[in-house]
């Protein structure tokens, strides 16, 4: 019986234990851990965004940001792909159907969490590696509440980390390279102790934020969708669309059976769909053909994580195939077409990477892969970025640290970053 709101689970050992900000299984196992809520029935709660999931959040309390998914039954796109149930998850800016997202994007969704998260558990100063959009949605996290963020990305996204209130608690480092140079950088930073890796898919908060897409996807439409669609790079979302599915099922009232994922990626950086049509769980150098070029070609390259978290016991694998789901390569020229199509059909811009999920959807009717009658939910993961910029302000972070690609985390370059920690009052032996 559990006993606390929640306990962490190993789907490896079996075994479960209390909550430390814990990352890994106690115990070593190579598997992701669960969340295991006391309360089996979804209660919503009156409080702001994804706050009203709190029921199924790791967090005690909330923060007062109003910013969540929201979901609608498409009219326009439903009506020209010719289907009956087609709802649509946005996550993203659009006010005049509550989307209120500022960073439009539903990177929003794992940040808010987790910085609370953290916060309750005491553990320290968050540091977190990204391409772009996960950065930005944590710098906004941090600029709306005051929780220092050492954040690190590749130099060529820089210009996407804003915020749309000043951020002074943010440390901005750039690397020279892609976003798996930034991982890498991001690593040794958390050598230092008292800096707290934000831990990608392992991080309970992340998955169970992301969750919340199929929580207010299936409340929408009174059940569980049959199919779900989304465009992946790490994949977390997808693991965490099926995890929140088997709460949903637990609960009794949407239905039993789980969605089919289906699944994107952006050619010619497609490592997990080739893995898949491989029927492969590791993902091996063949699977990332010229990979610094094909990341250079892509249109979405938020979807170009070299190391997703594919065979791990409870990864995006053991999701495909628990759901019967698929994966399909999406090409810049349609995910470019799709995201024009969406833009005039349902009336608003669409992030690259929500774009490839749109053109995967279109491939699916096409080709048979979903039915007209299906219940069908559509990720939408970021938008609205021509609506934020007609509305609101937006402010630059500004880098605090330029690093080379490989560059070690030592002399001057451990010592700005002290400096930054001294600056926020943090103390660390270094």
């Amino acid at each position: 019986m559990v006993k606390e709101k929640y306990l962490l689970s190993c789907p490896g050992c079996g075994r479960s234990f209390s909550d430390r900000y814990t990352l890994d299984c106690p115990s070593g196992c190579d598997a992701l851990l669960r969340t295991v809520y006391r309360d089996r029935r979804l209660t919503l709660q009156n409080l702001p965004g994804i706050f009203r999931y709190k029921g199924w959040l790791p967090i005690e309390g909330h923060l007062r940001i109003d910013a969540g998914a929201v979901s609608y039954e498409s009219v326009g796109l439903a009506r020209e792909l010719g289907l009956s149930h087609l709802t649509i998850t946005f996550s993203g800016y659009w006010p005049e159907r509550g989307g209120r997202m500022e960073t439009c994007s539903f990177k929003e969704l794992e940040a808010q969490p987790t910085v609370l998260r953290l916060r309750e558990k005491g553990a320290g100063v968050l540091q977190v590696s990204s391409a772009g959009n996960t950065g930005r949605a944590f710098c906004q996290v941090s600029a709306l509440t005051g929780a220092p963020v050492v954040v690190v990305v590749p130099a060529s996204a820089a210009d996407r980390l804003w915020t749309t209130v000043p951020s002074p608690n943010v440390c901005l480092i750039t690397a020279d390279g892609d976003y798996s140079d930034s991982i890498a950088f991001g690593r040794e930073i958390c050598s230092l102790p008292g800096i707290v890796p934000e831990g990608g898919a392992k991080n309970v908060a992340r998955r169970d934020g992301m969750g919340t897409v199929m929580l207010d996807g299936t409340l929408a439409a009174g059940r569980l969708p049959d199919a779900y669609f989304q465009a992946v790079g790490s994949g977390t979302g997808a693991i965490a669309a099926w995890e929140a599915a088997e709460r949903l099922i637990a609960d009794g009232r949407f239905g039993s059976r789980l969605p089919a994922l289906h699944l994107s990626q952006n050619l010619p950086f497609v490592p997990m769909v080739r893995a898949w049509e491989a029927g492969r769980r590791d993902i091996v150098v063949e699977d990332m053909p010229e990979a610094g070029a094909s990341i250079a070609r892509v249109s979405a390259d938020v979807l170009t994580n070299r190391h997703p978290p594919w065979g791990v016991r409870g990864g995006v694998y053991d999701a495909l195939a628990a759901s019967g789901g698929r994966m399909y390569a999406v090409s810049n020229e349609d995910a470019r077409s799709a995201g024009r199509f969406f833009t005039d059909t349902e009336e608003i811009d669409l992030d690259p990477a929500a774009a490839v999920a749109v053109a995967s959807l279109i491939r699916a009717v096409e080709e048979g892969f979903v039915e007209p009658d299906e219940h069908i939910l559509l990720n939408v993961t970021g938008g609205g970025y021509e609506r934020a910029a007609e509305d609101l302000d937006r402010y630059p972070v500004e880098p605090y640290l330029q690093v080379r690609a490989g560059e070690a985390f030592e002399g001057d370059v451990r010592d700005t970053v002290l400096g930054w920690l001294a600056k926020q009052g943090v103390t660390v032996r270094a």
